[in-house]
């Protein structure tokens, strides 16, 4: 009967050392999606693999305070701060919704000391497309 080769230290689906730390971005993508409810911030580099997201509802707002600016403000800064001290200086800013964390997230990010090539309203926009929905009766 053959006996099993041990394995010294290593695991078949085991990580070695974080790529995702080792990695210096010099030029990015932020994308902030601001609804009425929520608003998320990721981080991509240019070919658009994500390297860092938060929303406000990771930073630890819950409920209604998920949808306020100070909320967006935190969520961007906690997107941000990480690739700060990688070593990201240019970034390019795309907005996409309708909700109120769209000029709070964009003071944050401007306030963290980054260079923007530009800043763009990607908001998509029927061109009479579907029937939107009821108004909301109060």
């Amino acid at each position: 009967m053959t006996k099993p080769i041990a394995k010294i230290g290593l695991r078949k689906n085991a990580r070695i050392s974080s790529k995702k730390n080792e990695r210096r971005i010099p030029k990015g993508i932020i994308h902030v999606q601001a609804s009425f409810n929520n608003t998320i911030v990721t981080v991509t580099d240019v070919r658009g693999r994500v390297v860092s997201w938060a929303s406000a509802g990771t930073s630890g707002f819950r409920g209604t305070r998920k949808g306020t600016p100070y909320a967006a403000q935190a969520a961007a800064f906690n997107a941000i701060r990480t690739l700060v001290d990688q070593g990201m200086q240019r970034a390019e800013v795309m907005i996409k919704g309708p909700g109120l964390g769209r000029d709070a997230a964009l003071r944050a990010i401007r306030r963290n000391g980054m260079l923007l090539s530009f800043v763009r309203d990607v908001t998509p926009m029927p061109h009479n497309g579907c029937r939107p929905p009821k108004k909301r009766r109060v």
